[in-house]
């Protein structure tokens, strides 16, 4: 990842009250928001990319520690401030929040910021084309939102030739991570070249902090297939040894017995 400074890297966020919280008369009524614009997603390898991020935290990561909880999410309205349109990151990862019971009720199909407390701690835009303002307007909406760390992956490379940069936040502004690694969340993300459903190709996958992949559910669950295979073979090889001996054991046995020889030891 390139770690030089860019112009987007040393842009002063606006100052503004865009991530404070809501004085209770001033919170609106979800009824004059709208939560889906029916906009669809960009394309099938965004739309999987999305998933790729999201699935692995649901099915294989514990999460931050001590019970803590997270939301993990695609493609889903941020809304940050009164009377303003929401941010749709690619996808999101929040620390210590939790989707209501109600899922059919409105405040829990969107992220409200007024509502769960806090700006989410991550925020990923995929890259499909030159016009999604990823280095610009989001760039300068997420810093002065509070997120914390703010991901650019650009697999066509349509804006720079790192397809990769992570941006860290310091001083309301953003500068480029050194390393892939988030400390606050405790995931890293990293490039990786593979099979995706059927789909061969460069993708942005979760990684620990030695590096390894955050399995997909399917992935773990073929993981845990192959150990059950190692386990069983390892089972299989312990009873021939065992069948083995047994067999060494009669046959001299039969010697012994052929000589005269009591094998049990008696007179």
């Amino acid at each position: 990842m390139d770690t030089n400074s860019t112009n987007t890297a040393t842009t002063p966020a606006p100052s503004a009250a865009a991530g404070q919280f809501l004085r209770p008369e001033d919170i609106p009524s979800l009824d004059d928001i709208k939560i889906d614009d029916g906009a669809p997603v960009d394309g099938i390898y965004a739309e999987k990319q999305m998933r790729l991020l999201v699935e692995p935290l649901q099915s294989s990561w514990p999460g931050p520690g001590d019970g803590r909880k997270f939301m993990a999410l695609a493609n889903v309205g941020l809304f940050y401030a009164v009377k303003k349109p929401p941010l749709v990151p690619d996808v999101m990862v929040s620390l210590d929040v939790e989707v209501g019971e109600d899922h059919r009720a409105k405040e829990n199909n969107s992220y409200f910021v007024w509502i769960l407390g806090k700006p989410p701690e991550v925020a990923i835009e995929v890259v499909s084309n030159t016009e999604g303002e990823e280095e610009t307007r989001k760039f300068r909406m997420y810093a002065q939102l509070g997120v914390l760390y703010y991901v650019i992956w650009d697999p066509e490379k349509y804006l720079r030739s790192d397809p990769l940069r992570i941006f860290t936040l310091g001083e309301n502004r953003y500068k480029p991570l050194g390393g892939g690694f988030l400390p606050v969340v405790g995931l890293g993300l990293t490039t990786w070249r593979g099979k995706f459903e059927n789909m061969e190709d460069t993708w942005l996958r979760w990684c620990d902090a030695s590096g390894g992949l955050i399995p997909t559910g399917m992935e773990r669950a073929e993981q845990e297939r192959q150990r059950a295979d190692q386990e069983r073979q390892r089972a299989d090889q312990e009873r021939q040894r065992a069948e083995q001996s047994q067999q060494r054991a009669e046959r001299l046995a039969a010697q012994l017995k052929a000589m005269g020889i009591d094998p049990n030891g008696g007179e």
